[in-house]
């Protein structure tokens, strides 16, 4: 790789690069927000923002996402649900990653906007336990609230994922795959 390298191609390499293996990065030119790479004098800078792949963190009982939770993997992950709050959406592409790692046993599993002027769009396949048809449920212009209920909406299977992206003020697109038992039925609706 040569020439400047903007944060804004580390992004989409980190979104290429998703879930891959990687043992070693050699980036020997150009340079970061101005700082020289591969020079032979060693240099200081000032980097505006650096995001890394890899981190997770436990959303516990509750939980209000920051932008620093962007491209964490948050794991709902209490069996009394998980609550997760996200925060101001502004328009910074940010991306909030979530995953079940502990069915809820009690309460549900919760996503959902900071203030009732932002709203959710996009989709959640969800695979039905019993006849393995998948069903995708879009969200409705109002919708601003993720609900995983243990049946019907999700929570049934380790693994199911969400990812939620902050494309514009008040606006968060939803990309995510769950599974259910019993019919199946949208995990979206208008709480907050």
């Amino acid at each position: 790789m040569s020439g400047d390298v903007t944060l804004g191609a580390l992004k989409r390499l980190d979104s290429v690069l998703a879930g891959q293996d990687i043992d070693s990065v050699d980036i020997n030119g150009g340079s970061i927000d101005g700082v020289a790479i591969g020079a032979s004098t060693p240099s200081t800078g000032a980097f505006t923002s650096v995001v890394t792949g890899g981190t997770q963190a436990a959303v516990g009982a509750t939980k209000t996402l920051t932008a620093a939770d962007s491209g964490v993997l948050n794991k709902l992950d209490t069996a009394a649900g998980s609550v997760a709050t996200l925060p101001a959406a502004t328009g910074t592409g940010n991306i909030f990653r979530f995953a079940i790692t502990v069915i809820a046993t009690s309460n549900s599993h919760v996503i959902k906007v900071g203030s009732a002027s932002e709203t959710m769009q996009g989709f959640v396949f969800s695979m039905d336990d019993t006849s393995a048809n998948v069903v995708g449920f879009f969200a409705a212009g109002t919708s601003d609230t993720i609900t995983l209920n243990k049946t019907t909406t999700g929570s049934v299977t380790i693994g199911e994922y969400i990812e939620i992206e902050d494309i514009a003020t008040n606006k968060f697109q939803v990309r995510g795959f769950i599974s259910n038992t019993g019919s199946p039925a949208t995990p979206f609706s208008a709480t907050v």
